[in-house]
């Protein structure tokens, strides 16, 4: 019992190394369990860090796109803001257009009230002097009754007359005396009449012009196109000339290439082709590459790209005048007068000038100013296609006119600003007035020197065909002519009717802008030499 036996001792190993080994296992396990751990905590702190980076980018993105939606929130309450009042502007100026042409009318009509006052005061006061007149007549009457019955016993004692031939000297006596006092009364009323007439309308065109001034330049028939340097001209003539004459061919213009340096020269009496070919030189020129193809491509362009400026001129002219409702192909007409001229005055410029004219003398006379307005803006469309079309500018215009729904008091004044028709309204007269003043202003036109000397020739050999002149001299040029008739031949009275005669005869048979005063004189001399 002593002794331990060597299964006991082998026992005991096997316990001991079995304990060993389990304390060695549980070191292991500690170690990998520490191992674990710290892993599974440095996985968790990628994940957390992965986590929060993530969450960064996402409100980073959620603050942008909050931003964005701000912003664009702001771009859109700004553009209403705009709006509103861009609104409230327009409202405003349409409500002081609306005061003002309100307190027009009201003085219109407190002009007009005063103006029938007058008028009936001078109807009054000319009934009284009719009615003293007649009495006066026939008073006359009685008495050259009286007279005549002893001056008819008298030619018949003295010249052996018959009572039938007394009778028949009686009344050319008596008609040569009504015709005298006739054409004095009519010359002392018409004078009274052109006095307070002439006065009136003096007072309204003197108003309508001042409140319409516009500047004048007379148009030519050249531009000139300045060039970076004259080495330019070479590449604009091209090879042999074929530049240059593909841009004649194509434009319809005549390029002037000579000495003058740092330019060329655009010649032609059409100024919308001048101005084709000026914007296509300064194309051509800025892109560098100039050759047939290019100058036929570049001139099409040109072409559009006007069209639609031409477009653009019309709207902002029938917006300056009030008109909104124009048929957009009547805008396009009427912009393309921007490149017409009238005896070198800028026919769109003139039309504007008119229509301006025309508004003012309308209001001022209480007539309807819309129609006056519209009709003097429109009375020259015509000429926006007269080199297209056959027929008189004022016919095509018209046909224009009616094609597009324009009311008929707009057909009527604009038929009648020629004065090739009778007055169809008052607002006709106000147009064709407005149409002479805007052509007669000093420096609106330019007359061709020979027509200018002939319009003269003739209206001197109008006055001189007439019997009894002695000479004429047209002044003023041409706004007037005096005649020296011979007072042998021509009467006072003869003198009223041989002015009135004469201004009828110009009246049909020439055309010219304004008014033409003729002046009849009759002189008497005595002349006698002391020696």
């Amino acid at each position: 019992m002593g002794q331990w036996t060597s299964l006991e001792v082998i026992g005991l190993a096997l316990d001991g190394i079995a304990a060993l080994a389990l304390v060695l296992w549980v070191v292991w396990a500690r170690k990998r369990l520490a191992a674990d751990t710290a892993h599974a905590r440095e996985q968790a702190a990628q994940i957390i860090a992965s986590a929060d980076r993530e969450a960064l980018a996402r409100v980073k993105e959620a603050e942008l796109a909050g931003k964005e939606h701000a912003h664009a929130l702001l771009v859109e309450a700004e553009r209403a803001g705009r709006e509103i009042q861009d609104a409230a502007r327009s409202t405003s100026r349409n409500a002081a257009e609306q005061l003002r042409a309100a307190s027009e009318r009201t003085a219109a009509l407190l002009q007009r009230e005063q103006d029938l006052a007058r008028r009936q005061e001078d109807l009054l006061e000319r009934q009284a002097a009719v009615v003293a007149i007649d009495a006066q007549a026939r008073e006359q009457l009685a008495q050259a009754d009286a007279r005549n019955v002893g001056v008819l016993a008298e030619l018949q004692r003295v010249g052996s007359l018959t009572s039938d031939e007394a009778r028949a000297e009686l009344v050319r006596q008596i008609e040569q005396d009504a015709r005298r006092d006739a054409a004095h009364l009519v010359k002392r009323l018409e004078a009274e009449a052109r006095e307070q007439a002439a006065g009136k309308a003096r007072q309204l065109i003197t108003e309508a012009i001042q409140r319409s001034a516009a500047e004048h330049a007379i148009e030519t028939t050249v531009s000139v196109v300045d060039l970076p340097s004259d080495d330019m001209k070479g590449r604009i003539i091209g090879r042999e000339g074929r530049n240059i004459r593909a841009l004649e061919q194509a434009t319809g213009v005549e390029l002037i290439v000579d000495d003058t340096p740092g330019a060329i020269i655009l010649s032609s009496f059409d100024p919308f082709r001048r101005e084709v070919a000026r914007e296509v030189i300064e194309r051509l020129i800025a892109d560098g590459r100039i050759h047939p193809a290019r100058i036929e491509e570049v001139v099409e362009k040109v072409k559009a790209d006007l069209e639609e400026s031409v477009r653009r001129d019309g709207e902002a002219a029938a917006f300056e005048l009030g008109l909104h409702d124009v048929h957009p192909e009547l805008l396009r007409l009427m912009g393309r007068l921007r490149f017409r001229t009238s005896y070198g005055q800028n026919v769109l410029s003139h039309s504007k000038e008119v229509a301006w004219l025309a508004g003012i003398m309308a209001r001022e006379l209480g007539l309807d100013a819309q129609v006056a307005v519209r009709a003097a803006f429109l009375h020259d469309i015509g000429k926006a296609i007269d080199r297209e079309m056959e027929g008189t500018h004022l016919a095509i215009g018209l046909d224009a006119l009616r094609k597009h729904g324009e009311r008929q008091p707009v057909l009527d004044a604009v038929a009648a600003h020629h004065m090739d028709i009778d007055w169809p309204s008052l607002e006709a007269m106000i147009v064709q007035a407005a149409d002479a003043i805007s052509a007669a202003r000093p420096g609106a036109r330019r007359d061709i020197l020979e027509s200018y000397v002939k319009r003269l020739e003739k209206l001197e050999d109008i006055a001189c065909s007439f019997k009894g002149v002695a000479k004429s001299f047209a002044l003023q040029a041409g706004r007037e002519i005096r005649i020296l008739v011979q007072s042998e031949q021509v009467s006072d009275e003869d003198a009223v009717w041989l002015s009135k005669d004469i201004a009828r005869r110009i009246e049909n048979e020439l055309e010219y802008p304004g008014q033409i005063k003729v002046t009849v004189i009759r002189e008497t001399r005595a002349v006698e030499i002391a020696r």
